[in-house]
């Protein structure tokens, strides 16, 4: 990474929003950045606000970081934050949507109310909410930014996980939420490139955080190799300045730092077969020539 990643054309800092910035990943994500000389942004719960002092104080030049009480899921908490980042600093050039949670409790441990008649599984919408709702209200307020020297007008960083990609340890809240943001990257490519927006994702392995502190003593007394939150950040650092990322997963796994999505891209005959791979092709080049995919009216 160049010093020039992290400047505008005009010499002064990128800006960069991390949700979820106030801890675990996120916050090591901040201190990278700042440790590059961008203006930093932690976006986070009130509750977490005196973590986030902590960490603005804890950096070289607290002038350079900013934190806003959010939750990401309330569309005013967010129009807020990108208002009042775009107040301080100018204008957002990376947003690293970092807040995600994970549920409790098992999505079939049913529940019965007083009368007897299931309760509906609040937490679970929840989870789905703060992961993929989250995820998807961090995609906007850039297209109206000056083109920096890479042509780009910004970049986004959607973090998933592993479990975005396998569903075998059976969380089923967390897991579909994930898959949901590989979804929420693959279906932004054709629209973010149009404006100029890089979307990427990055897919830690498994990383001591506090959702894993239920089995993380287990798993290191097993041996099993672990991302660290640096192995994490500087992931995320690195995707979201590289200008030739757009439309990539790159999967965390301690050492281990791959590209995904072309290797499942060049797979796509192997997995589907020709034939189907044929069909699935001359489908997607249909809607290429339509230049997209034609949505239905609403319904009254």
């Amino acid at each position: 990474m160049s010093t020039n990643s992290f400047t505008l054309p005009n010499g002064k800092p990128k800006t960069v929003i991390v949700t979820g910035g106030a801890g675990g990943i996120g916050a090591q994500t901040i201190r990278a950045y700042h440790s590059h000389g961008c203006n930093v942004v932690i976006a986070d719960l009130p509750l977490a606000r005196d973590a986030a002092d902590a960490l603005i104080s804890s950096l070289s030049d607290s002038c350079r970081a900013l934190y806003h009480p959010t939750n990401i899921v309330n569309w005013d908490d967010m129009k807020a934050l990108f208002r009042e980042t775009k107040k301080k600093f100018g204008q957002v050039d990376i947003v690293i949507a970092n807040a995600g949670l994970m549920e409790s409790k098992g999505f079939f441990d049913f529940e019965e109310d007083e009368q007897g008649e299931l309760k509906e599984p609040s937490e679970a919408w929840r989870v789905i909410d703060v992961n993929l709702k989250g995820s998807m209200n961090t995609i906007h307020s850039m297209q109206s930014n000056p083109p920096d020297s890479d042509d780009a007008r910004g970049s986004v960083v959607l973090i998933a996980s592993t479990s975005g990609y396998f569903g075998g340890t059976g969380v089923v809240s967390y897991i579909s939420s994930k898959h949901g943001v590989v979804g929420l990257a693959r279906a932004s490519q054709r629209v973010a490139n149009e404006l100029g927006v890089r979307v990427n994702v990055v897919a830690p392995f498994f990383t001591p955080t506090n959702i894993t502190t239920g089995y993380s003593e287990k798993w290191k007394e097993r041996g099993l190799p672990a991302n660290t939150v640096e192995d994490v950040a500087n992931a995320i650092v690195s995707t979201s300045t590289d200008p030739k990322r757009k439309g990539h997963s790159m999967m965390v796994a301690g050492s281990l730092v791959k590209e995904i999505e072309t290797a499942r891209t060049a797979l796509t005959t192997e997995w589907l077969g020709e034939d189907i791979a044929d069909v699935m092709a001359k489908g997607g080049k249909f809607f290429d020539d339509m230049g997209g995919y034609t949505l239905p009216k609403a319904r009254s």
